[in-house]
């Protein structure tokens, strides 16, 4: 398992991940060419790439050496007006197969999903030490539900979320940076290294840099982030920026400076 890890975290502890996942669930014309998106954010300094099983069935040449991560769960269509209810949908032996270096799936503690999610993070979480691969989870309190009179999104609840989910199994766990500085309360009670969520929300690129930042000096270890790159004017310079802030620790001022020059 530590070499898989190796591929995905840099011998600094960071990892730097994009998600091009998002076109198995939703339409995404940003990843039209997915082969082009790869290849330009791994120029620019990617570490590993969160996919669906079909672009890593397609883009094998593309993604290289990079280490790759399969989205393990979906069978939801942004057509179904509400969506349904995420399952497992592949095992640790399909990630194998097709030379995945972990899986990643969903965790909706407190929502109509909880026992759902969180057994079936915890059976893949065995199929997959039985076969050394890391596997990450995305802990989101209440998933995208917002029950009246809770705050879903409270430091406290995203916390115990992340560290639900490493309890049951996962390596690492990717979660919604919340809190600001509070965000430390996140990452020390969790075991596993916190991985930062961008979001779909369109953001500037000053906003996405501080975001990171403040992110990493609360214990964050990297991001997975996707669509506020993969859209991106300059797919390689954005990365390029992000690169420097997490694993160069440089300041965001250095970072915007290189990405509007290029």
């Amino acid at each position: 398992m530590k070499r898989r890890m190796h591929n995905i975290f840099r011998a600094d502890g960071r990892a730097f991940v994009l998600a091009i996942d998002h076109a198995a669930m939703m339409p995404s014309p940003d990843l039209d060419d997915a082969g082009r998106v790869i290849s330009e954010s791994a120029a620019g300094g990617v570490d590993a790439y969160l996919a669906s099983y079909g672009t890593l069935k397609r883009c094998q040449r593309e993604f290289g050496n990079a280490g790759v991560i399969l989205r393990a769960d979906g069978g939801i269509s942004s057509l179904r007006k509400p969506m349904g209810d995420m399952d497992c949908l592949y095992t640790a032996m399909d990630a194998v197969r097709l030379g995945a270096d972990g899986m990643l799936v969903m965790a909706y503690p407190g929502s109509q999903q909880n026992e759902h999610s969180l057994k079936y993070l915890a059976r893949l979480a065995a199929e997959c030490d039985a076969l050394s691969l890391p596997l990450c989870a995305e802990a989101l309190p209440y998933g995208f539900e917002r029950p009246e009179g809770v705050d879903t999104r409270s430091v406290e609840n995203v916390a115990f979320a992340c560290r639900q989910a490493a309890e049951l199994g996962a390596d690492f766990v990717k979660s919604e940076f919340v809190g600001g500085e509070r965000f430390q309360d996140v990452t020390r009670a969790c075991p596993a290294p916190v991985l930062v969520l961008g979001g779909g929300k369109a953001v500037s690129e000053e906003e996405m840099l501080l975001s990171i930042r403040g992110a990493l000096d609360a214990g964050a270890k990297g991001i997975i982030m996707g669509r506020n790159i993969c859209r991106h004017r300059n797919i390689r310079a954005v990365c390029g920026a992000i690169a420097m802030v997490i694993h160069e620790d440089a300041p965001v001022g250095d970072a915007l400076r290189r990405l509007r020059e290029a």
